[in-house]
């Protein structure tokens, strides 16, 4: 029984850390949560005639969010582009010669025109280059989760679209600046401060570009 004990207790183990990797995988960096729900109104009659007080809005007040539970658009538009690139070469060359004249009176011959010669080349070259653009476009609607004490408006959630077996994952989160809404209830992702956008997908076309932990753990654990 010991055998079977042991296979069970390492299958088990091998689960564990498979659904560990998986986890780390489906993690995010978005704020959280991507969703608030707002305050329940208070029915409440007030010296002002008011006939809604606390979270309730007035009749004329416009529908831009500001309260906790509120939603916004945000327009993505982010684009960006870098590139870098490096050139360096180094050449060094050297030679040395050196010969006896013909001197009477020594003895033996081959100490008349001894000759020495030497050279010596050093050759250096390098070349670097860099580029990376990145454009991001389409709209996702985002929840305000908390409201800062100088009224800015922590927001954040995400958009999930199925096609066949596979699913896309649209994050966004960010701090935006009540004066930067439009009277449509939007704003642009280049006017949000702290902003996060995540585009994932997970099926079985996303496994198959995806590299194995296996293969990930000796890729960390490698010297060379």
């Amino acid at each position: 029984m010991r055998p079977i004990f042991r296979t069970q207790t390492g299958c088990a183990l091998l689960l564990l850390a498979l659904s560990a990797c998986s986890t780390l995988q489906q993690g995010t960096a978005v704020h959280q949560p991507m969703t608030a729900r707002p305050a329940p109104r208070v029915a409440a009659v007030d010296g002002s005639g008011s006939i809604y007080t606390g979270q309730g809005r007035s009749l004329f007040e416009d529908r831009r969010a500001r309260y906790v539970g509120d939603t916004i658009t945000v327009n993505l538009v982010e684009k960006t582009a870098a590139a870098k690139s490096s050139n360096a070469s180094a050449d060094r060359n050297g030679s040395l010669s050196a010969g006896s004249p013909n001197i009477t009176g020594l003895p033996g011959k081959f100490l008349n025109k001894i000759g020495v010669e030497a050279e010596a080349a050093n050759t250096f070259a390098g070349k670097g280059a860099a580029a990376a653009n990145n454009t991001f476009t389409g709209t996702v609607t985002v929840t305000v989760i908390e409201v800062y004490n100088n009224g800015n408006l922590l927001v954040s959630g995400e958009k999930q679209v199925a096609i066949n077996q596979g699913e896309e994952f649209i994050r966004f989160s960010g701090v935006i600046n009540p004066d930067s809404v439009s009277a449509a209830n939007t704003v642009q992702s280049t006017q949000v401060a702290d902003a996060r956008v995540e585009y994932k997908a997970s099926g079985y076309m996303d496994e198959a570009q995806t590299m194995g932990w296996l293969q990930r753990f000796f890729l960390n654990v490698m010297p060379f």
